[in-house]
């Protein structure tokens, strides 16, 4: 036969053995830590935007791993991004965006955006509010959201998520003015371009491998059969090494693929 394949104690009132977590919905997004603040200035004496970085590095942390216990609300909008029943991706909060003490006033009808200029494609980033109405938008080109963004200001932090796991995340962004009735850029004001940078966190499930597999299968009542390869040419034959399976009354063997065509036969053992 052959197979072409291409107690607690009154006593002593110590509490013994780990306490029992219990579980609570989130209404809004934890920071995942202290704050990280890019400080952004304007500097009339060369016309341009500057951005001094906190050399912190966030975590991205996810839910299963800061809060193990806990969800999100499912009416949030934020629940399908970041509750572990959903994609349940490892996220931050800590950095935020601040204008400068020693910035100068901008001049008279302009605006400061921010702009991603490139970054680990797997990074997310939303505009979150946790008060009604509340958001988590797309932006800095998360789900075809544009690039850039008008920024108020006033303290900003998005919330950057990303998978988790034991990884390395960073985004490189720039900060420039833009005429407030044209939204067009005024040239020469771009800051020089700086790079957040985030680790990551596992959750704490094991990964799933999936492989692609080829099934061979007969009836399992067959006797006492071995398994056997070969090439195309059907001389040189040697046992599959492959552990048999049994299901349903079948015996499978699953083998991987190979880059050359393989033949397959069972020989019965006398």
């Amino acid at each position: 036969m052959k197979a072409h394949l291409g107690s607690f104690s009154l006593v002593s009132l110590l509490t013994l053995g780990t306490p029992t977590l219990e579980a609570a919905t989130l209404t809004s997004v934890p920071m995942q830590g202290g704050m990280v603040m890019p400080m952004v200035s304007y500097k009339a004496a060369d016309g341009r935007i500057h951005v001094q970085l906190d050399p912190a590095v966030p975590q991205l942390t996810p839910l299963l791993a800061s809060n193990p216990a806990d969800h999100f609300a499912a009416d949030d909008p934020w629940y399908d991004i970041l509750d572990p029943n959903r994609l349940g991706l490892a996220f931050s909060r800590r950095y935020g965006f601040v204008m400068g003490t020693m910035t100068d006033p901008l001049p008279a009808g302009t605006g400061i955006w921010l702009r991603k200029l490139s970054g680990s494609p797997e990074v997310r980033a939303y505009r979150y509010a946790s008060t009604a109405p509340k958001a988590f938008e797309p932006i800095f080109g998360t789900a075809g959201a544009p690039p850039s963004m008008a920024w108020s200001g006033m303290m900003f932090h998005p919330t950057f998520a990303a998978p988790a796991g034991t990884n390395t995340y960073s985004a490189t962004f720039d900060a420039h003015l833009r005429d407030a009735a044209s939204g067009a850029e005024l040239p020469n004001t771009t800051s020089d371009p700086f790079t957040l940078t985030w680790t990551s966190a596992p959750d704490g499930r094991p990964a799933l491998s999936i492989a692609q597999k080829i099934v061979l299968s007969w009836p399992g009542t067959t006797g006492n059969l071995v398994l056997e390869t070969s090439g195309t040419e059907g001389i040189e034959w040697t046992a599959v090494g492959e552990s048999l399976i049994s299901a349903n009354g079948q015996t499978l063997v699953m083998v991987a693929p190979t880059a050359t065509a393989r033949i397959y036969r069972l020989r019965l053992v006398q």
